[in-house]
């Protein structure tokens, strides 16, 4: 007994729970970091099947055109090259619903100054410490639902509107075959999201 707790006073201040932490933290980094590289890899498939040049792909994602070509010969021996996909924001599947929900959130925080209750839930996401489960989806509809109420004379008309037709469409997804992974949907739909809500405003 005595040795075991010479083991904890000979670690130092850091008490177990706070060495806990601090690797559950860098796990966090590591997996959001991997994750991040994975959707960039399928990014870059997904640009290559709309016909973009290596040399345009690598520019755009501040890659050297060697990178991007070791990329692309590795998604053709996996035979993994995406087909251009549907760009318009009325689709129906539920990672699709997702990320629109995202892009909302994320303006609303900007347009807030990160004063929004959905703020926390925003940057969770994008440094991947909070993943897109029906819980948290719940629970940033109704942080975002909670803006929208409070801060109606600061927000424009078409974030509303847009939360409206997006949390309906919550309510019922559609369970179809559609092109591409979960999270590179998202992406797109959260990009295609905020680029409709900034030409509204």
């Amino acid at each position: 007994m005595a040795a075991e707790e010479d083991t904890h006073q000979n670690a130092g201040a850091l008490t177990e729970g706070q060495a806990e932490r601090m690797l559950a933290g860098m796990n966090e980094v590591i997996r959001a970091g991997e994750e991040m590289r994975k959707l960039r890899a399928e990014m870059i498939q997904l640009f290559a099947g709309f016909g973009w040049t290596q040399d345009k792909i690598a520019e755009l994602a501040d890659m050297s055109q060697p990178a991007v070509s070791k990329q692309m010969a590795k998604s053709r021996t996996d035979e993994r090259l995406l087909p251009p996909m549907d760009l318009h924001l009325d689709q129906r599947d539920l990672p699709w619903l997702e990320g629109r929900l995202w892009g909302l959130a994320e303006e609303v925080s900007e347009t807030l100054d990160d004063g929004a209750h959905c703020s926390r839930y925003v940057h969770a996401f994008v440094r991947g410490r909070k993943r897109f489960t029906p819980k948290n989806v719940d629970e940033l509809r109704r942080l975002l639902e909670e803006d929208l109420r409070q801060h109606q004379a600061q927000l424009p008309g078409g974030h509303r509107h847009a939360y409206d037709e997006i949390s309906r469409r919550l309510d019922l997804p559609e369970n179809i075959t559609t092109t591409g992974s979960a999270s590179v949907r998202r992406a797109l739909a959260r990009e295609i999201q905020r680029d409709r809500l900034r030409g509204d405003a």
